[in-house]
């Protein structure tokens, strides 16, 4: 038997012993060290998920150790300090197959379809194994700091997808712990940074990180106009959206340069995602309109070698730590916004 925390019915989340995950022989047994609390989470767990059949143990920003390993594995020993990350390609679509998995039409996760790390053990099964994100985590590295790699990871999806250059002036509009991420990232990458948000007290923990060149409170001063002055009344480059905001998304082609690249980054609530643009903006400045949601293996894997490498320091991220047992707790914390990410400590 083991702890989990089981999501059985919404807005009831409950710790309890249940069965040890069976090991087979294509499988790895992780023993849970350190998991985030997502956003994504804190939706599922009040809204459910239609990927997520209940009862479910949640929990998709995980680290750990390999506690056994089926006689079929190879690439990972009893003892190896582990980073998982979310999206599973199933490996045989024609989205796997062209190398683009987090938009496989299955649409595994970890957490989703497959129980997740809110315990004291995750099954990483064979479609795991074989295609997932699971990357080793060097010895200095801290559970906590590997276990943020998987956010990280859909921060380098979007810069990618946003095609990010060298000078450019990417406008960040969330200053979230992703939204933060991102102005770290787009920064070391050579982007002259903007970070937008409406709480002053969420911007001001942003700029103790010290990413942005600039940071603009939208509910003290004309966030469109801030960003035109700062760009010479032409516009950013990039502008990429990191909240659930319906109204970011209308300002956003309004920050952009002509030919600008607008990523819807965050995901909107499922009774507000119907959003009103002015198409005539997108159209006339000829804009790039477009997503990103999730991560690859690679992107998952280059985020582990930023930890590793000390490029990006996520310790400063990981803001509050609880037991298993105070799951619910974390949860309230978490939905608080006031620190980074909380991490759970099985």
């Amino acid at each position: 038997m083991m702890r989990a925390a089981v999501l059985d019915q919404l807005n009831e989340m409950v710790v309890r012993e249940v069965d040890m995950p069976v090991l087979d022989d294509d499988s790895i047994l992780m023993k849970v060290e350190a998991v985030g609390i997502c956003g994504s989470d804190i939706r599922i767990y009040h809204h459910g998920n239609s990927r997520v059949a209940l009862p479910q143990i949640l929990g998709h920003e995980s680290a750990g150790q390999v506690a056994a390993v089926g006689r079929n594995v190879t690439k990972f020993k009893v003892g190896d300090r582990i980073s998982l990350g979310a999206d599973v390609p199933c490996g045989e679509c024609v989205f796997c197959e062209a190398g683009i998995g987090n938009n496989c039409q299955i649409n595994y996760a970890m957490g989703y379809q497959f129980a997740g790390s809110f315990a004291d053990y995750v099954l990483l099964n064979r479609m795991m194994t074989s295609y997932g994100p699971i990357h080793q985590i060097a010895d200095h590295v801290s559970y906590e700091e590997a276990a943020l790699a998987e956010p990280l990871a859909c921060v380098l999806n979007g810069l990618e997808l946003s095609n990010v250059k060298l000078g450019e002036t990417v406008v960040v509009i969330g200053a979230g712990p992703i939204g933060c991420m991102l102005c770290e990232v787009a920064a070391k990458m050579g982007a002259r940074v903007l970070l937008v948000n409406r709480s002053r007290p969420r911007l001001e923990m942003a700029r103790g990180i010290g990413a942005a060149h600039a940071y603009i409170c939208a509910a003290e001063e004309n966030a469109i106009e801030r960003v035109l002055e700062e760009t010479g009344g032409l516009g950013a480059d990039v502008v990429i959206t990191c909240n659930p905001s319906p109204e970011s998304q209308v300002d956003a082609i309004y920050m952009a340069k002509n030919r600008g690249r607008v990523n819807l980054f965050g995901g909107l609530p499922k009774d507000r995602s119907m959003v009103t643009l002015d198409t005539n903006i997108i159209h006339y400045k000829e804009l790039f309109v477009h997503g990103a949601h999730g991560s690859l293996p690679r992107h998952h894997q280059q985020a582990v070698e930023l930890i590793n490498n000390g490029s990006i320091d996520m310790k400063k991220y990981a803001t509050h730590h609880y037991p298993l047992e105070h799951i619910n707790e974390a949860i309230v914390k978490a939905e608080s916004h006031t620190g980074f990410r909380v991490i759970v400590k099985p």
